[in-house]
Formats: structure tokens, C-alpha cells, sequence
């Protein structure tokens, strides 16, 4: 009788350092939390940050892991259960899209190590760069088995095929942009705007009321 196979585990924990500083930590949550906002319907993405990708051919969580700082898979599932990213308990998928927060210890390695696995092991079309200091924003596209360098707007603003947004700078950190090139808003800045447009609704009935009143209309009961 033949014996079980026995499959390697793909719930792994992840395996990160604590982000360098509070500066690294609002830019990862920022670009998590403004997707998810975007893409609040969709349930066919995985966005996460500061978490191990294990994709080891020998799939052995000790050897061969990397961890983005904030990564995007597509054509996936939408789950919060997830303790790392594990390649061979995924269907083999790695990130769509990958963005590296640059700092003094990192960047060096950011540029030219992780760039080179992303392009040859990853293969992951869309890979960027951001320095929350110096505010060096960089992007490539992976074409031909390459990475090419994205030509920045007249903005500086840099496109992603695969979000189907801009990434650019506002107010020094990275954020989003649609097509239209709109602010893709925080949860946060979408509630001040909706409590923002209840006020001036609010004011612009008070005006029209005193108006009303000053021509002689009865207003008592509305």
C-alpha cells in the first residue's frame, strides 16, 4: 500500500522585523487602508504590508523569504486569516504589484537585491519605490523579462497598469490618483468630506429659510 503524501505547511507565520519608524508605519497603513477603501467591493485581492512572501522551490520556510513592505496580489482571495504570504499554498502566485519604503538601511539593498528577485524570481509586473525622507519616488514595469523604468507624468506622477491608478506625491507622502487624476481619499478624509457637505446642506437651508422669511413666507412646521 502506497504511503500518504505528506504536503509542506503554508501557514506560516510571518517572519518581519517591526517597521524602522512611525514615518515607515503611516506610509504602509496609508496604502493599505486607501485600497482597501477603493476596492471595498471587490473580494479578488490580497493587500498587505511588512509581511514574509515564503517562496522557497523547496518550500521550506528556511530558505528563500522575502518581505515587501507592501505588496498586492490580484485574482485572489480577499482573506484576513492569512499569518504570511506562502507562494506553494497560494497556487504559485506571487505579488502583482510590490512597493519598497526606502530608509538609510535599506535602500541600498531595496534597489538593487530585492529589485533583482522581484524581476527574476517574482516576476511581478509592477514594482516601485518610495523615500518618505528625500521624497524619491521610482517605478518599473517588467516587460520582456525586464524591469524598464516608468516615465513619471508632468506630475511625477507614475501609473500602474495593474491598479489601474497613479501613485504620486501628496502632501510628502506617497498616495493614490485615478485616471482622472483624483485623490484616492483615506476612510477618514472621506468621512470629514461627507460631514463637510451635511454642514454647508445644512448652512445652505438656514440662507434660503431667512430668505424665504424676508419675502413674508410662512415657514412654521418645516
Amino acid at each position: 500500500m502506497s504511503q500518504d503524501v505528506i504536503f509542506p505547511p503554508s501557514d506560516l507565520y510571518s517572519d518581519e522585523p517591526t517597521v524602522e519608524t512611525e514615518l515607515h508605519l503611516e506610509q504602509i497603513m496609508l496604502l493599505i487602508k486607501c485600497l482597501k477603501w477603493l476596492w471595498k467591493d471587490k473580494t479578488d485581492f490580497y493587500a498587505a504590508g511588512n509581511l514574509t512572501i515564503y517562496y522557497s522551490p523547496n518550500q521550506k520556510k528556511s530558505e528563500d523569504f522575502r518581505g515587501p513592505d507592501f505588496f498586492v496580489v490580484l485574482g485572489t482571495e480577499r482573506r484576513l486569516d492569512r499569518k504570511s504570504w506562502v507562494v506553494w499554498g497560494e497556487g504559485g502566485k506571487y505579488p502583482d504589484v510590490i512597493v519598497e519604503i526606502l530608509s538609510p538601511s535599506t535602500a541600498k539593498v531595496d534597489r538593487g537585491q530585492k529589485k533583482q528577485i522581484y524581476q527574476d524570481i517574482f516576476r511581478t509586473p509592477d514594482y516601485f519605490w518610495f523615500d518618505p525622507e528625500t521624497l524619491e519616488l521610482q517605478g518599473f514595469r517588467l516587460m520582456e523579462g525586464q524591469y524598464q523604468a516608468i516615465e513619471p507624468t508632468n506630475r511625477g506622477w507614475l501609473w500602474s497598469d495593474l491598479l489601474g491608478l497613479f501613485l504620486g506625491i501628496y502632501q510628502q507622502q506617497l498616495r493614490y490618483f485615478n485616471r482622472e487624476g483624483e485623490l484616492i481619499p483615506t476612510p477618514a478624509e472621506v468621512a470629514k468630506q461627507e460631514r463637510q457637505e451635511k454642514v454647508l446642506a445644512w448652512q445652505q437651508i438656514e440662507q434660503l429659510k431667512s430668505r424665504l422669511r424676508e419675502l413674508g413666507a410662512d415657514l412654521e412646521g418645516i
